[in-house]
């Protein structure tokens, strides 16, 4: 009797999914290329960056820090508490003009799962039951087994935003939320968020709703070739690329513009990387010469080497056209006076002449 029970439950509490899962709703992607993605993990209860990292097959956990801007100090068991939002970053892919994860993370079944546990609980509602069975190919959802494997298609998307690239974000909307809130935080705008998300007012927001969020990212110099092109670093994060030899962070304040450096403190299989043709000058190291600014900018990598590239910036004060038009007029009108004031001698002069 207990497994026909256990089954009824499961069926039960499929036929309730429709109402309560409802926020996970899918992202449209329409791009043939693949990218890097970050959505919002609530956490359902205590646990660990080590755990979480763990679950979601993230490749290590300086992603987790970087996407969360964590110092580096900080250990694989620091605790998250229950309800903490945690970024989570993965890579991204297009199917069937909608975005999900790469074929990650798999979640291996244990005894007592099932799907709505796997999908409302385990993962906090990122993904439906609908959604796992459409990937895995699974026809009947009470049926799964111990042990089985599952590709948890996270929401996401590769496309552009207004014809700039961008990273996507899944915002797990917190109660008391406004679309205005969330465009202003993030560098967005109304129409933009309404728009990715299919809606029709500012009123159809919703609580815990997964929201297509497009963070813009730090210019660059990474070439179109390069491994990790296009490298997109929103605000307020840093990222290891290059095989976790360069560090590259992105603050609004710099002007939105990437700055990389070499990571060889902490990985000592990384060398400093000297800028091409340059001598005593390395990744991220920044001279002035008047008011001329030179950098040593990271352009990318490939098998054998990372690239640099010399970026020069002038910080020199504009001639201002404004200014320039003054002074024209200032000279005209001073030469008008100088000649009204002259105007009664040179009477005089051409009636002595006369």
């Amino acid at each position: 009797m207990l497994p026909h029970f256990r089954r009824l439950v499961s069926i039960i509490l499929l036929l309730a999914i429709s109402s309560t899962l409802t926020f996970a709703q899918p992202f449209r992607c329409t791009s043939t290329a693949t990218c890097d993605a970050l959505v919002d993990y609530v956490s359902p209860n205590d646990t660990t960056l080590s755990a979480i990292n763990t679950l979601f097959q993230v490749k290590n956990l300086l992603s987790i820090l970087g996407a969360n801007k964590l110092p580096l100090s900080t250990p694989s068991n620091f605790p998250v508490a229950a309800k903490r939002t945690i970024k989570i970053p993965f890579p991204c892919i297009c199917n069937n003009l909608t975005g999900i994860s790469n074929r990650q993370p798999n979640y291996t079944v244990v005894p007592g799962d099932y799907l709505y546990h796997i999908a409302a609980e385990v993962f906090a509602g990122l993904v439906t039951v609908q959604q796992i069975q459409e990937v895995n190919n699974i026809a009947n959802a009470s049926l799964i087994s111990v042990g089985q494997k599952l590709w948890i298609p996270l929401p996401c998307s590769c496309d552009d935003v207004d014809g700039q690239k961008v990273l996507h974000y899944g915002y797990v909307v917190p109660a008391g939320s406004s679309v205005e809130g969330i465009a202003q935080q993030y560098n967005t705008s109304r129409d933009t968020l309404l728009r990715l998300n299919n809606l029709t007012s500012p009123n159809d927001l919703k609580a815990d709703a997964i929201l297509d969020v497009p963070l813009r990212a730090c210019s660059s110099e990474v070439r179109n070739t390069s491994q990790d092109y296009p490298l997109l670093v929103p605000n307020g994060t840093y990222v290891f690329t290059a095989n976790n030899c360069v560090r590259c962070n992105c603050e609004a304040a710099n002007n939105w513009i990437l700055q990389c450096e070499s990571s060889s403190l902490i990985n000592s299989s990384c060398r400093p990387v000297q800028c091409e043709g340059q001598e005593n000058f390395y990744l991220g190291n920044t001279s002035f010469s008047g008011c001329n600014r030179r950098t040593c900018a990271y352009a990318g990598y490939n098998l054998q080497n990372i690239l640099t590239t010399l970026d020069l910036q002038s910080t020199c004060p504009a001639s201002s056209s404004i200014g320039l038009q003054g002074s024209r007029w200032n000279f005209l009108l001073i030469s008008i006076h100088v000649m009204l004031i002259c105007l009664p001698f040179l009477k005089r002069v051409a009636i002595f002449l006369m």
